[in-house]
């Protein structure tokens, strides 16, 4: 088991904010029992895959944008965003507590499950009780309630759905949704549609179609890690009857799956295009084909036998990848939602428009 025991100085001899990053980049940080408060709760949460609700959260920001929403009351709209992105943030930690709290108490989490190999677990790896995580749980879902009523109080009703409903996904998601195929969907539907979406109607109080549409791209790139994640897991999960889409259809057919999902993104990306939804400047993303190939060829190789040198999340293999790959989507897409923001003001500036 990855107890991160390692001798203590190591910790202490690292900069604050270099071990924050070791946290965020690798799902752990050496010596993580004698680190400071914010880097353990940085591991337990996983804060890793926090990056994924940062980016969808942010493409709803930039959405809102696309919309005139910060040409008025500027700042005011910019607090409603980020309240909207930490909301998110906070719901998706408060969803990998409660994940490792039930898994736990169901006897999916032990010593040999992947969890507690490719990080230190929370509660087997001794960095807090079950009683805390409910705590802390429950913390964060009482501030994130807080946040959903002061923004269904400023931009409509509609707020109270997209938080709800994301929560009980998550929550089912927990409770049974992963084990009966359905993990892969809700995450579509949970990092597309309705935190991304949740986002624009916060901040603009309004949602059309074609916004919805424009969450799909990184929704599906979402999905892509956790069929990853799942992939790298199906010989532990299948024994304790977590029957994900990857445990039902084989490693080697999982593996296809993903690729489609990989090709999907760009088969999305141009359909929006050529509708007039999105601006050909998204079209940025297909810069990020080395990677994609690069991807592609890991997944068309067997998994390595042994942990390879310096990789953070052993066992694990097939999701840091996709991980990889999501990273490059998500921050192409990120950056054609912004040219195609700024674009037409300096074309304008310039006469050209």
């Amino acid at each position: 088991m990855a107890t991160g025991t390692q001798s203590q100085p190591l910790t202490h001899s690292m900069p604050l904010v270099q071990r924050w990053s070791t946290a965020i980049n690798t799902c752990n940080c050496p010596d993580v029992h004698h680190a400071d408060t914010f880097t353990r709760w940085l591991v337990i949460s996983r804060a890793c895959v926090f990056s994924m609700t940062f980016t969808s959260g942010l493409i709803g920001v930039l959405l809102a944008a696309a919309q005139g929403a910060f040409v008025e009351n500027t700042a005011f709209k910019l607090w409603l965003a980020f309240l909207s992105v930490i909301g998110i943030v906070f719901a998706h930690a408060t969803n990998n507590l409660i994940n490792d709290w039930t898994d736990v108490r169901r006897g999916v989490d032990t010593e040999d499950y992947p969890r507690s190999q490719y990080s230190t677990h929370p509660v087997l790896g001794g960095l807090t009780t079950p009683a805390r995580l409910l705590q802390v749980s429950f913390a964060l879902t009482l501030i994130d309630g807080l946040i959903m009523l002061y923004l269904a109080s400023v931009s409509g009703p509609w707020v109270i759905f997209f938080a709800v409903s994301g929560l009980v996904l998550s929550l089912g998601y927990t409770a049974f949704l992963k084990r009966w195929a359905l993990g892969e969907l809700t995450a579509l539907v949970v990092w597309g549609p309705l935190m991304t979406g949740g986002t624009v109607y916060a901040i603009t109080g309004t949602i059309d179609l074609n916004t919805l549409l424009l969450t799909l791209p990184y929704g599906l790139i979402v999905a892509s890690v956790l069929i990853g994640k799942h992939t790298d897991k199906i010989p532990n999960d299948k024994p304790v009857g977590v029957n994900s889409v990857p445990v039902l259809l084989g490693e080697h057919n999982a593996l296809l799956l993903n690729k489609i999902t990989f090709i999907g993104f760009y088969v999305l990306i141009v359909a929006l295009v050529l509708a007039g939804i999105a601006t050909p400047w998204v079209l940025l993303t297909f810069l990020a084909v080395p990677r994609l190939l690069n991807v592609w060829k890991v997944y068309s190789q067997p998994k390595p036998k042994e942990k390879p040198e310096n990789w953070p999340v052993w066992p694990l293999w097939y999701v840091g990848f996709a991980m990889h790959l999501n990273r490059g989507y998500g921050g192409l897409f990120i950056l054609g939602l912004i040219l195609g923001l700024v674009a037409p003001v300096i074309g304008r500036a310039l006469g050209l428009g």
